[in-house]
């Protein structure tokens, strides 16, 4: 495609954050129902947890075909397939009978969102340039933290109106309408990277040895493990165990707890541009750094937390905190891109991060068994602030204001 040709940057970030929002929607809808819906075919607690883990299971499943299809066919491909794989697995999800067949469904919705997910990030990869890179990924990254805090609201609603199948139908639904967006307004965008690459030499190169020259990169691994920890703090702290606290150790409401998550999810909206210009303007360790141990420090303050103003603050603070930092490893990441490989290196880069959304509730979920949820929180904060001061200690800079 002739670079005039092609559709600008601002258009298809713009379109990215319209069917992102959608698709994050749709998955923050079925949140409050999943255990329930799981618990309706008369199940474990044990296996009602594997409901939640076999969706993360599949996305590591997603991830790397992901990278795969759109170097071979394109971004908007691989999009727009993920939209159809989420619509069918959702499908499958509400009209099950037995607890296999929705187990089977969650597969199938994962690897969709897998697709998704992680071809978003190629894209915004393939878009951007070092210099916007920072505050155009956090653009992105707060619509989809934003969606996925409100959609619980709307999902809860359509539960108690209609049956817990209501909002695994909305969500098949909405992943039609994000394969409408991907195919017909973001369009193709392979052809960014193939310019600003100089040729497609990345693609030339085997999968696995693609693999192997990102591994040889420090910085690279080094953020790869601090998106990984995030996400087991995210799912293995803040989906799994702070509920649990807020419900049983301090006696809030479902209410209450959701008002938190909610007003957290703002916060990060507000501070996501911000930070993505900390991250252009002083370099992404400016903000990973910080970021990653203002994380920390919230787990412990959810620990101690003895009353709802404590509470309500730590879902502030961790709004923030994971607006803020979930943005800037990604620009990490792109920016570590050797030439032609923005498909590999984006989808090796979520895929670290979706073992950590398997790793994270089993994990901290023993933890809290034998220790107490407090505890778990407490040790899975030590374990984020190590791995970010290896991260600072080890990982050179790969963008500080104009210099790289």
């Amino acid at each position: 495609m002739n670079p005039s040709e092609r559709p600008s940057e601002n258009r298809i970030l713009i379109w990215m954050c319209v069917l992102i929002g959608i698709n994050q929607l749709g998955f923050g809808a079925i949140v409050p129902t999943i255990s329930l819906y799981a618990k309706s075919f008369g199940v474990s607690v044990t296996a009602i947890g594997f409901a939640i883990a076999v969706y993360g299971i599949s996305r590591l499943v997603g991830a790397p075909a992901a990278g795969g299809i759109s170097d071979r066919f394109g971004r908007r491909y691989s999009l727009a397939l993920g939209g159809v794989v989420t619509a069918i697995g959702n499908l499958v999800c509400a009209v099950a009978s037995s607890y296999p067949e929705f187990i089977i469904g969650r597969f199938i919705s994962g690897a969709g969102a897998g697709l998704v997910l992680t071809t978003g990030q190629i894209v915004l990869a393939d878009i951007s340039t070092p210099e916007r890179r920072g505050r155009m990924i956090s653009i992105y990254q707060g619509t989809f933290l934003f969606a996925v805090g409100i959609g619980p609201f709307p999902g809860g609603i359509l539960a108690d109106a209609m049956g817990l199948a209501a909002p695994f139908w909305a969500y098949a639904g909405l992943g039609l309408v994000c394969s409408t967006v991907a195919w017909f307004a973001v369009g193709e965008t392979k052809s960014f990277s193939d310019v600003r690459a100089g040729d497609a030499s990345g693609a030339k190169i085997s999968y696995f040895s693609q693999l192997g020259i990102l591994a040889r990169k420090r910085g690279y691994a080094l953020v790869c493990l601090v998106s990984l920890m995030f996400a087991v703090i995210r799912t293995g702290g803040f989906f799994s165990l702070i509920p649990l606290i807020g419900s049983v150790g301090i006696g809030l409401s479902q209410t209450e707890i959701g008002l938190g998550m909610f007003l957290g999810a703002i916060a990060g909206l507000i501070a996501s541009y911000p930070g993505g210009m900390i991250a252009d303007r002083f370099g992404r360790k400016a903000v990973i750094v910080p970021a990653s141990i203002m994380t920390a420090a919230t787990m412990a303050v959810f620990a101690f937390a003895a009353g709802y103003p404590i509470f309500m603050s730590a879902c502030i603070l961790w709004g923030i905190a994971t607006s803020v930092g979930g943005s800037a490893p990604a620009a990490y990441a792109a920016d570590s891109a050797p030439p032609g490989m923005n498909a590999t290196t984006m989808s090796t880069f979520r895929m670290v991060g979706d073992v950590g959304y398997v790793v994270g509730p089993i994990m901290l979920g023993v933890i809290a068994d034998a220790t107490g949820p407090s505890t778990a929180l407490l040790i899975g904060a030590g374990m984020m602030a190590t791995v970010v001061v290896v991260f600072a200690l080890g990982a050179p800079e790969t963008w500080r204001g104009g210099k790289r």
